[in-house]
This record gives structure tokens, C-alpha cells and sequence, in this order.
């Protein structure tokens, strides 16, 4: 009998594991799903404004690619006034989406959803070419973190709104950092291969999920039929 009981509780902690597991899977994959969406209709939302603005998403990774050839001129740390254009585009498409998914929530005209954006890192990456340095910069990491901090100043100095915006601990979520050349994503040594690589990214991370919300996403309220 003993033996039974111990197998009984055995099983019982099995199908409780099982259910924590299959709770977050579902909830992984869900935020993966919601932020896909948000960076297409980010995506879209930037078309509308400027058709000529190209952006690439990619949604494995969760990254919205600016070519730095749109926004500065080699080496340099300021934006062009091209780039000056280019990033306020992007910073009220940001606007327009971003508070679907940030603190405090919109809900009006939003997709149903129960995850949100924890941070969004404003990336600076540069080719693998040797920059000759000053006294303000040394390198490319320098470089890097100098563009990715005038392109982080440049949105919330044009639209005041995002620098509002929070995750559920009520933090920021935009911030800065410089990669310089240790993040190519083109192994190439051409020319091509090297403008892929000079980019300003902005990478999105969705938040954990909370105990109610895998709950509410493993068993859905009554009369939900929200996908």
C-alpha cells in the first residue's frame, strides 16, 4: 500500500510539472507570436509614414534593422538630416504601436494580447574597418554607442511620448548600448558585407510571464474568443 501511495504522489507531481511546462511553453510562444505582430505592424505603420524608408525585420530574433547608410555619413556620429528624417519616422511608428504593449496599457485599437514589452535596446553596430580615433573616439565601439545614443536622443527629443512608456515594473523601456564590430551579422569582407553590418538595431525583449497570466492563457476565461 505504501508503494502505491508513493507511486500515486509520483504521479501526481508528474502531471503537475507536466501542466507547469506545458503553461510556459504555450506562454513563450505566445510572446513570440505577439511580438512578431508588433514588429510587423511597426513595420507597416513605418511604410504608411514613408514608403521609401526601408526597414528589415527579423522576427527569429525579435530585431528591427536601420541601415546606417540611411542615417549617418561613414564614420561619423551625427545624424544626417536624412537620418534625422528617417528616425523620427520610426520613433512616431514606435509611438503609434509601442503603448499596445507597454505601461500604462492602451487597449483602443489594439490587438488582444497578454504579454508587453519588457526593453527595447537601441543597438549601434559598425563594420570591421579600423577607425582612425580622436580624442572623443578611440574605436568603433565608441562610434557604435555615440550612434545608438544620438539615435535614442533624436526619438524622444521629436516624440516626447516615448520616453514615457514602461515596462510592467514601471521602468523605461528604451535604452542604449554600442556593440562596435563584435556583432556583424554578414561573415562577408566586401564592401556589401560591410554596409549590412553598420546598422542601428533596435531589439525587442518581451517580458516573463506572470503567474495569472499563464493561468489565463492555459485556461481561458469563459466566453474569450480572442485567438
Amino acid at each position: 500500500d505504501m508503494m502505491v501511495g508513493l507511486v500515486f504522489v509520483f504521479i501526481i507531481l508528474l502531471i503537475y510539472f507536466a501542466l507547469q511546462y506545458q503553461q510556459k511553453s504555450k506562454a513563450l510562444s505566445d510572446a513570440g507570436e505577439a511580438r512578431t505582430q508588433m514588429l510587423l505592424d511597426i513595420r507597416d505603420d513605418i511604410k504608411r509614414r514613408n514608403p521609401e524608408l526601408k526597414v528589415i525585420v527579423n522576427e527569429k530574433t525579435g530585431v528591427l534593422h536601420l541601415p546606417a547608410e540611411i542615417l549617418f555619413a561613414k564614420g561619423d556620429t551625427e545624424l544626417s538630416a536624412g537620418g534625422t528624417q528617417a528616425v523620427v519616422t520610426v520613433a512616431q511608428s514606435l509611438a503609434a504601436v509601442l503603448p499596445c504593449y507597454t505601461y500604462p496599457r492602451r487597449t483602443r485599437n489594439c490587438r488582444p494580447t497578454a504579454h508587453g514589452v519588457d526593453a527595447i535596446f537601441i543597438e549601434g553596430h559598425t563594420d570591421s574597418d579600423p577607425l582612425q580615433g580622436s580624442w572623443i573616439i578611440k574605436g568603433n565601439l565608441e562610434l557604435s554607442a555615440l550612434r545608438a545614443t544620438n539615435t535614442f536622443r533624436t526619438m524622444i527629443q521629436n516624440v516626447a511620448e516615448l520616453d514615457k512608456l514602461g515596462n510592467r515594473s514601471g521602468r523605461p523601456v528604451l535604452s542604449v548600448s554600442g556593440y562596435g564590430e563584435a556583432r556583424p551579422i554578414d561573415p562577408g569582407q566586401d564592401e556589401a558585407a560591410k554596409a549590412n553590418n553598420r546598422r542601428i538595431d533596435l531589439r525587442f525583449l518581451m517580458e516573463a510571464p506572470q503567474d495569472e497570466d499563464l493561468a489565463r492563457i492555459l485556461v481561458p476565461a469563459s466566453g474569450n474568443t480572442n485567438p
